[in-house]
């Protein structure tokens, strides 16, 4: 039996492969290598296929940000470069995943028409636990909010400031969106917080 990580990794490479309107169940049934009927016992259509890839998606890449800003943090990093490093592995794996696809522009389309409520499900999770993570920095002394701002507002900036760089125009190259992450993680905390070493 296939687990749903697995499935999710065949079906996130058959959609990156094929793209989203010209594949058909039994393309994608044939692309992950499993029969029409197997894929049925999973999922109920392509929407729901996708659906489950863009949820499944967004989960592992918050838990990977968030660890990989706690790792930074055990590294003894500063602010900037653990906040940049939380949102270029939230954001930017996926996004440099997405740009290895000649289609990227309609996958990205169809995640925004299709599954809106999951990715607004995912950024509210991702910016608590951004916003949590503020706080228990500011808690070990590593940055001082100033006064009149939350750790809630920094987060929600922070997560709109990376989505927003997802779709700079003209865009960033994939290998430099993460510069691009640290440039704005800098001017927004530098501007909302006093950061200590």
């Amino acid at each position: 039996m296939m687990t749903r990580a697995e499935l999710s990794s065949r079906l996130e490479r058959a959609f990156l492969d094929h793209g989203y309107e010209h594949i058909t169940m039994t393309g994608l049934a044939k692309a992950i290598d499993v029969t029409r009927r197997t894929l049925y016992n999973h999922i109920s259509g392509k929407e729901d296929a996708f659906r489950l890839l863009i949820e499944d998606v967004n989960h592992r890449a918050v838990e990977q940000g968030m660890a990989a800003g706690r790792a930074a943090l055990a590294e003894g990093s500063d602010v900037v470069t653990i906040v940049a490093t939380i949102l270029d592995t939230r954001y930017g794996h996926t996004r440099r995943r997405l740009a290895s696809s000649p289609h990227a522009v309609e996958l990205n389309d169809q995640a925004f028409r299709r599954c809106r409520d999951l990715m607004i499900a995912s950024a509210v999770s991702f910016q608590s636990q951004l916003a949590d993570f503020l706080v228990e920095l500011q808690a070990a002394n590593r940055l001082q909010l100033k006064p009149g701002i939350s750790a809630d507002e920094v987060a929600q900036l922070l997560a709109d400031g990376a989505r927003g760089t997802n779709q700079s125009l003209p865009p960033i190259a994939p290998d430099q969106i993460h510069l691009r992450y640290r440039a704005m993680v800098g001017a927004l905390l530098h501007g909302l917080l006093e950061t200590r070493s």
